[in-house]
């Protein structure tokens, strides 16, 4: 799996967690970022309910062969958008991943793997009914998202993992304790979401209909706190002649050197921006000095709420 421009583009924004989103501009974003290297397209199946595959779908049709594509998959959700729980058992997963293959209108996904760890279902069951899928041609590798070392250890055992998918950003580094040690002696790459913070690195504020109302970092009380360590951390951006976005992609690519970070790009100019960090290298003393100004210890909330965190596999 290789990327040409060591970014991926995650599409969730794309349909409606931040609020509304339009199908045509998302279009233009997903080529925009094809026309300049970005191999790599991350989904779930989850996302809009659909709608974001069905989407992407619609984008790659005709460029099928220059798009790597990374879906997750098990989260359960009703017709009223909600949260219904998590559902990795095997029949579940080749019964996802048919929709999945329809709505992308595709024969195959690069690499396919469970949104989180199903404490009802063991990994190796899940791991081993994609591994099927591996055999028959529908998925090219296996990936995992949100766990820790001991699964990964364990689905390691069943079928070699390509890649697991973990939020990491400057405020939010709990990965580098056993996660990413384990990744590189595995030989196992990782996708880092949430490198802006969801947004808190770089000023935006969530509307009504966003998602991050819900998160305890966006909570009343806790988010001017957290926008009073954005800004410090925006400063220091405009000192080096970034974007605070520019600043956080730098920051994740100086640190976890061969990982890949997700670029949730919704507009052309947001990934324009994301790209120029491409071209942005922080020296060994502009990473002590960011660490030192934007600590981790600073930020009010967790990532999630209470309920979730404590499920959290690679929290544990």
């Amino acid at each position: 799996m290789t990327n040409t421009n060591q970014v991926a583009l995650g599409c969730m924004g794309m349909s409606g967690m931040y609020g509304d989103s339009d199908d045509a501009r998302s279009i233009g974003v997903i080529h925009a970022a094809l026309e300049r290297g970005v191999t790599m397209l991350d989904t779930g199946d989850f996302y809009g309910m659909g709608h974001n595959e069905m989407l992407i779908g619609k984008a790659i049709a005709g460029r099928r062969d220059r798009v790597q594509l990374s879906v997750k998959f098990g989260a359960l959700r009703g017709p009223d958008g909600g949260w219904l729980g998590l559902d990795m058992r095997p029949a579940a997963v080749a019964t996802a991943l048919a929709y999945s293959l329809k709505r992308l209108g595709t024969d195959y996904v690069d690499i396919y793997r469970p949104c989180r760890l199903d404490p009802s279902v063991p990994i190796e069951d899940t791991v081993g009914a994609i591994a099927d899928l591996v055999k028959r041609g529908f998925v090219r590798a296996i990936g995992l998202s949100e766990v820790g070392t001991d699964t990964i250890r364990r689905a390691s055992a069943v079928h070699p993992i390509a890649d697991v998918q973990i939020e990491y950003s400057v405020i939010s580094r709990s990965p580098e304790a056993k996660v990413f040690p384990l990744l590189r002696e595995l030989g196992i790459g990782a996708t880092l979401y949430g490198v802006m913070s969801r947004g808190l690195l770089t000023g935006s504020k969530p509307g009504d209909d966003d998602f991050r109302r819900h998160l305890p970092r966006f909570a009343a009380g806790n988010y001017e706190q957290n926008a009073g360590v954005g800004a410090r951390f925006a400063a220091l951006a405009r000192s080096w002649a970034m974007s605070p976005g520019q600043l956080a992609i730098a920051y994740v690519r100086a640190k976890q050197p061969g990982f890949t970070p997700l670029l949730g790009a919704r507009t052309v100019d947001q990934l324009t921006d994301g790209l120029g960090a491409l071209a942005k290298q922080l020296t060994a003393d502009q990473v002590t000095q960011l660490e030192a100004e934007v600590n981790p210890d600073a930020i009010a909330g967790t990532r999630y709420q209470a309920a979730q965190m404590a499920h959290l596999d690679s929290e544990r």
